[in-house]
């Protein structure tokens, strides 16, 4: 017997139990739906992660001194006995290769006032390659110059410090005062928004690193520098170069690091790899669903082998052979599947959309998840849909028909 008349046979026999296939398939549709939106939804987190984490700076290197333990206690950055200096900052940028960019990062917290009108910021001392760093950039005036504005009372801000203390007026010219030290706002910041860890990326105050080093915090230290990769996959080479640098300044020879070394790329793959695992479960959650559609199958299945036993036995009376009743009855089983499968991620799709507009959520559906869903549907057709059938195809003939 052909396909053709197999499948034929198939839709006709699903669509005289009409309810029955109705509730089998809705097994399915769910199952694949749930799929489709929780992977929706662990994909779209994932991707929007590494898109702000991406704002932050692709190559991005971030270097500070190592935490220190004293007592079998470990002590904050703070503690440690090594700290990061401008030597050290002149050393990284003349003798690194595989970077191009080199920022220190010193903070003053406060209160910036500008005549009534105040509002909490840190004051942030860079060098210019920062805004290259941290993918920031100009929107309106410039930005200072490492040589001609070292010390300089000068400061660049973003938008969320210019709308709070400016409001409507063009800040560009006017002064900030800044722990009663005025600051003149030479350039103003392009927006960023916030970051997917609640940091408004917009409310800085950057001014020339030396400038708050010594007229605000009245030392030398360095907590924190950033550096930038000359590409993507030179990160690590880049850290290696780094610390190699550091500790020959030093003729470290202590089997301990004197300095961290993180990159964006080990941010990166430390965020994602978290996000995977919990795609992971909610994925599997949302299998369960789709297993308990296919055991649905398989129950329907047994039911219509057993109501149709006669007609069984009929047909192979007539000259069908137990390998026809077998694809038959697998042949039903597989487009119940199929059916759900596919109104399961029309659903599935529909419902990342609901939830990503109603909701805020992050949602990315990939064609990849719509592939596997589909082929799931097929195999769980397959497998559960393989032992009713065979039972079907064995059925004695003369036993079938005397079945009641």
């Amino acid at each position: 017997m052909s396909p053709f008349t197999l499948a034929k046979i198939a839709v006709r026999a699903l669509f005289r139990n009409r309810m029955r296939t109705f509730l089998s398939v809705l097994g399915i549709v769910i199952g694949v739906a749930a799929v489709i939106t929780m992977v929706a939804m662990g994909e779209g987190s994932k991707k929007s992660i590494k898109e702000q984490m991406t704002q932050m700076g692709t190559n991005a290197i971030t270097i500070m001194p190592n935490f220190s333990r004293r007592g079998g206690v470990q002590m904050d950055a703070s503690s440690s006995n090594e700290v990061l200096d401008e030597e050290d900052l002149e050393a990284l940028k003349n003798q690194a290769q595989y970077i191009n960019a080199v920022s220190p990062l010193i903070s003053s917290n406060g209160q910036a006032i500008v005549g009534n009108s105040n509002w909490p910021a840190s004051l942030s001392g860079v060098s210019e390659d920062y805004l290259k760093i941290r993918n920031y950039e100009m929107e309106d005036g410039v930005m200072f110059n490492d040589q001609e504005d070292r010390m300089a009372k000068v400061c660049v801000i973003g938008k969320t410090v210019a709308s709070n203390l400016f409001a409507n007026t063009d800040p560009i010219g006017k002064n900030i005062r800044f722990k009663n030290i005025p600051l003149k706002v030479i350039g103003v910041l392009k927006a960023k928004g916030s970051s997917d860890f609640g940091q408004d990326q917009d409310n800085v105050i950057l001014a020339p690193y030396q400038t708050v080093m010594k007229r605000f915090n009245a030392s030398t230290d360095i907590r924190t520098i950033y550096a930038n990769s000359i590409g993507e996959g030179y990160a690590e080479k880049a850290s290696e170069e780094i610390m190699t640098i550091l500790k020959e300044r030093r003729s470290w020879t202590k089997p301990t690091d004197p300095f961290r070394v993180h990159t964006q790329e080990e941010m990166i793959k430390m965020v994602t790899s978290t996000s995977d695992l919990l795609s992971l479960v909610l994925t599997a959650i949302a299998g369960i669903s789709l297993f308990v559609g296919g055991i649905g199958i398989m129950n329907i299945m047994y039911v219509s082998v057993t109501e149709r036993t006669k007609e069984i036995g009929l047909r192979m009376a007539i000259g069908a052979r137990g390998k026809d009743i077998l694809l038959q009855f697998l042949f039903e089983s597989v487009l119940i599947s199929l059916l759900g499968g596919l109104i399961g991620i029309c659903i599935g799709i529909v419902a990342s959309e609901i939830v990503k507009n109603a909701m805020n959520w992050p949602m990315s559906v990939s064609i990849a998840s719509v592939l596997v869903s589909f082929g799931v549907c097929f195999a769980t057709g397959v497998f559960f849909g393989w032992y009713p059938a065979r039972k079907a195809s064995r059925l004695d003939p003369i036993e079938a028909l005397r079945f009641e």
